[in-house]
């Protein structure tokens, strides 16, 4: 029904647009509440869905190049934006961050892997050298199927750096608030596991020893990583 993208909308801007400070659990949940009802037909995928339906399995085939990602752009703002990754299977999103944002997702249909890390140092400052390592803690490590209940991640928990791999045909709506700006610092940046073979399985901060330390690091994602936007043809959505 067209009532759900339109009230997704209403209710991200009644949540995201009131102040600077951390978003209320409160209006989080709010999001979330309206998410949980949200169906493929309710923002134009549903063919894609019965794709899902049909062709469950993997793709066969390594030599193969990575199926482009399909991003659908429902709207963005200052304060929040709506989007859809549209994921063929064995496609991938890397390790990437969220600097300062809080994310509530959705995974709409299908199946995908999901990890993610937190820094176990967030107040810490970036290396100057990118290849430096930076110490993170696993979070989540887990495959997802849809139906699924929403999930959030804040600025310095809940697994703010993280990557999905698609299992089968599968989607997922990320809300973002605020959303990605290079005018306030907030870039994307693509992280992998350091190939530094030297570097300590634990730490100790403020006088206790934080074990299973992985240790991450900036790249850029190779060339045949492609996520394409494409048109949004769901319900039209009122501003």
């Amino acid at each position: 029904m067209p009532y759900f993208a339109q009230r997704l909308y209403n209710t991200c801007k009644a949540s995201f647009s009131s102040s600077d400070g951390p978003i209320p659990e409160e209006a989080l949940q709010k999001v979330r509440n309206v998410l949980e009802k949200i169906k493929p037909s309710d923002v134009g995928i549903e063919q894609e869905a019965q794709l899902a339906r049909t062709r469950s399995g993997p793709l066969n085939g390594s030599n193969q190049s990575p199926p482009a990602i399909k991003y659908l752009h429902l709207h963005e703002c200052d304060s929040f934006s709506i989007g859809i990754f549209c994921m063929p299977p064995s496609s991938m999103i890397p390790l990437h961050n969220h600097p300062g944002m809080t994310v509530v997702s959705k995974l709409i249909y299908g199946s995908m892997h999901v990890k993610s890390y937190d820094w176990i140092e967030p107040d810490k400052t970036e290396p100057e050298d990118p290849s430096q390592g930076r110490a993170a803690k696993l979070v989540k490590d887990t495959e997802m199927t849809a139906p699924t209940p929403a999930t959030t991640l804040y600025p310095r928990s809940g697994g703010n750096i993280h990557c999905f791999k698609a299992i089968t045909h599968c989607a997922i709506i990320d809300i973002l608030a605020p959303p990605y700006s290079s005018d306030h610092s907030r870039h994307c940046t693509y992280f992998r596991k350091s190939r530094k073979e030297d570097l300590p399985g634990e730490v100790e901060v403020d006088g206790e020893v934080v074990a299973d330390v992985t240790w991450l690091e900036e790249y850029q994602p190779p060339d045949d990583f492609v996520i394409r936007r494409v048109q949004y043809r769901g319900p039209v959505i009122r501003t």
